[in-house]
């Protein structure tokens, strides 16, 4: 127990637990609780636009140059954005399906009305003038100025140039990568000094919320929280259990293989923890070394697959809590720039968060403080998060080498059976576990 205490996740349970009794047992208490996770989302919301830049900056350099790494490069991009996209459109169409926010009725302005006046700013800056207006308002007056002001589709068009630009240069380019690599790292340090005041973050987003609309809040929560998890297990199931089949192998028997790893990620929440043992136990499986050492780390930043899920599904149930109608070009609008945001959306704790603000930022027709609401339960949400990143970037690797023709089936079919197969010097950097053989062919 004490070292449950002490880990950030249960001092997390404990403040959700301790806001829900005081939100039933003192509502007027409760409700004066507020500030406490507006002043969180304020803190993570201050370094969104120069974050954004370098994680993007960094996804795009990081990827190498396309002609230099050739098709394996160009296919591993194609198959993370259309994998991305039946996630983003699965999160969609599920949150429509199930409503897991109608009926919450919570009013924006009841959650931070001052808040509200920069989105009503940016919501003048994107709708008004058409479509050519608005084409024209996503390049800045200049690039200060669009980090500056916190428009985050200025700030993303000017990361993705400069990305390209980067990764054109080549080893030129390279003490700039290195700097903005480095500077994504201390800001991602940063976030997580901001992270450790989560709990009284979620103490007051929870306390409040059922102060001020009751125990029934706490059902559409759990709702989401539930609906989030069903949605992972379909996705992994059906569309990367699919793509498995396709390729030639069983997701489950992959799984199993990967079992210490995802273990260690549904501990920590976070996919980087395991990053390395993950290119050894692929390498061990007959998988060309170039293929990993491409897809792997591009993947982290560029295949997000339960992460989009995440965006769409979170933006819509904001939506529908606050009463807020989307018309057919805003959840276009939000496809368009979840594809964008959520790539280098790294598995660290509070990362979540701060991709949902940039993209609820982006689309001023949902209130982007509907994130106080999504804050209570993010973080039993991001269990899931970390543990279908993972799974999507490992399938990825196994189908982008099975299309390119880099695995030895053989070796592979004989390491997820858990038959012997000859040492490799990977066997040495992961402890592994034989895979039980099962009990039918």
């Amino acid at each position: 127990m004490p070292k449950f205490l002490k880990s950030l996740f249960g001092q997390v349970v404990i403040a959700l637990l301790l806001g829900v009794a005081i939100g039933l047992a003192a509502p007027e208490f409760a409700i004066k609780l507020k500030p406490l996770g507006d002043a969180f989302i304020k803190l993570i919301k201050m370094i969104i636009p120069v974050l954004v830049f370098c994680v993007v900056v960094h996804g795009i350099a990081g990827a190498g140059d396309l002609k230099r790494v050739g098709r394996v490069g160009v296919k591993a991009l194609i198959y993370f954005e259309v994998v991305t996209t039946i996630a983003l459109g699965l999160g969609l169409v599920l949150a429509f399906v199930f409503e897991p926010g109608v009926g919450m009725n919570v009013d924006p302005q009841a959650l931070d009305a001052k808040a509200m006046s920069a989105y009503a700013d940016n919501a003048s800056k994107l709708t008004g003038g058409g479509t050519v207006d608005f084409l024209m308002k996503l390049i800045p007056t200049t690039v200060v100025n669009a980090f500056a002001t916190g428009d985050v589709l200025q700030v993303l068009l000017f990361a993705v140039i400069f990305g390209c630009a980067l990764a054109m240069l080549g080893e030129r380019g390279a003490p700039v990568a290195g700097f903005i690599d480095t500077l994504s790292h201390v800001l991602f340090k940063a976030m997580g000094i901001i992270i450790r005041v989560a709990p009284l973050g979620v103490l007051g987003a929870i306390a409040f919320t059922v102060g001020k609309y009751g125990a029934g809040s706490l059902k559409q929560l759990g709702m989401l929280v539930v609906l989030f998890y069903g949605a992972v297990i379909v996705f992994v199931v059906v569309v990367l259990g699919g793509i498995m089949r396709l390729a030639g192998f069983n997701l489950f028997k992959f799984l199993a293989y990967l079992r210490e790893e995802l273990a260690v990620v549904f501990a920590t929440t976070s996919s980087d923890s395991v990053l390395p043992q993950i290119m050894s136990k692929l390498k061990r499986m007959g998988i060309r070394d170039s293929t990993v050492g491409l897809v792997i780390p591009t993947g982290y930043s560029f295949n997000l697959d339960a992460f989009s899920i995440y965006i769409t599904l979170a933006a819509v149930f904001i939506a529908q809590a606050t009463n807020t109608p989307i018309s057919m070009t805003d959840l276009l609008t939000i496809l368009a720039i979840s594809l964008v945001t959520s790539k280098g959306a790294h598995g660290v704790p509070g990362s979540a968060i701060v991709v949902l603000a940039a993209t609820l930022q982006a689309i001023p027709a949902i209130p982007a403080i509907g994130l106080v609401l999504v804050l209570s339960v993010d973080w039993f949400m991001g269990i899931a998060r970390a543990l279908g990143n993972l799974i999507g970037n490992c399938v990825a690797t196994v189908a982008i080498a099975a299309w390119e023709g880099d695995i030895d089936r053989e070796r592979a079919h004989a390491v997820l059976d858990g038959r012997p197969v000859p040492a490799t010097e990977d066997d040495a950097d992961v402890a592994v576990t034989p895979v039980p053989a099962p009990a039918h062919a």
